[in-house]
């Protein structure tokens, strides 16, 4: 039983420590009992700044940029290819990957790479990479026909959503 306690007490000494070691550096108890300021409080004096708080990862910065995609042009771009197996998406970033897959009524498989980068529904949004089973790139002919595709089955959804 002795054992079992003095491994709790190792175990809050251990917390205890860490948890002080967490907490900043106080030179003035007086600093201690008040609360902490506020960038926009005319009590801040900017000397804090190389000090980071938890709350910092979720304060948005000026380096962050905030990427929309197209909805139309990504319900279009999955419906279109639906053919091929959907390996990974990202909705925030537009990306949509495949993986090989052969069109009904075709014989070549193909694979396609989507990106969405711009909110407009505008053919400059949509960048579209093809390849077939060989790892070659498609012709421009038939990548054209494609993103011909997408963006007639996407202007077709915008304008069904108008309707309602």
């Amino acid at each position: 039983m002795r054992l079992k306690t003095s491994g709790y007490m190792c175990a809050v000494i251990l917390l205890t420590t860490a948890l002080a070691a967490c907490s900043g550096n106080r030179d003035d108890d007086s600093e201690a009992a008040a609360p902490p300021a506020r960038e926009g409080s005319a009590q801040f004096d900017g000397d804090d700044s190389n000090q980071s708080r938890i709350w910092d990862l979720f304060r948005r910065t000026d380096n962050e940029v905030n990427t929309s995609v197209n909805k139309y042009l990504w319900n279009a771009s999955l419906e279109v290819l639906g053919f091929l197996p959907v390996q990974s998406v990202d909705p925030f970033t537009g990306v949509i990957v495949t993986g090989y897959g052969v069109p009904p009524g075709g014989g070549r498989a193909y694979r396609a790479t989507v990106l969405i980068d711009d909110p407009a529904l505008d053919a400059r949004s949509l960048n579209l990479s093809l390849q077939t089973s060989g790892g070659r790139a498609v012709s421009k002919a038939t990548a054209r026909a494609v993103e011909d595709a997408i963006l007639s089955r996407a202007r077709e959804m915008r304008i069904s959503d108008r309707r309602f």
